[in-house]
């Protein structure tokens, strides 16, 4: 079978980008083990001045949303993380050579969504423990699962942006 000219190639091994969510799988785990062994619940350690490591629970989702229901949520964000998951893999195994940025920032999403969905399974909750602070103006906990998620949506923003920019020209 030939290509026709201007078809784009598909990538070469698209699923070895899976080795970077099993990266961002093992430190986001590894780090949650350390946190919850080495701090005491709820006890900030300073960092910096603007920086503390706090073990926290979440039950919830990003800041806490839904946390405080009585366990359902648990369900509902496991069932989108795998689907999310799931379809972010599909979509990986689609992407054309040269999609480099774009297969990056879906392996982060996927590390970061199995990672949150670990802890949702095993503990009913998500370990956070990354805090940052202004003053007594505190960000909400986060961990390096919720980290990865972050990074990979950026990445599929300044890939889009980098289309929509091609398209014009």
């Amino acid at each position: 079978m030939t290509r026709r000219e201007g078809e784009a190639v598909p990538m070469r091994q698209p699923l070895r980008w899976l080795l970077l969510s099993a990266l961002v799988i093992i430190l986001d785990l590894g780090s949650k083990l350390l946190a919850s062994a080495l701090l005491t619940y709820a006890r900030p350690v300073e960092v910096l001045p603007v920086f503390n490591l706090t073990l926290l629970h979440n039950p919830g989702a990003a800041f806490s949303f839904l946390a405080g229901h009585d366990g359902w949520q648990r369900w509902l964000f496991a069932l989108i993380a795998v689907g999310a998951s799931a379809g972010l893999t599909v979509w990986l195994t689609r992407l054309k050579r040269g999609e480099t940025w774009l297969a990056a920032a879906l392996a982060l999403i996927i590390g970061g969504a199995l990672g949150n969905l670990y802890d949702r399974l095993v503990h009913g909750y998500v370990v956070d423990f990354l805090s940052f602070h202004w003053g007594s103006h505190y960000f909400p906990a986060f961990n390096l699962a919720d980290t990865a998620i972050t990074l990979g949506a950026l990445g599929l923003i300044v890939e889009s942006l980098r289309d929509a920019r091609r398209a014009r020209a």
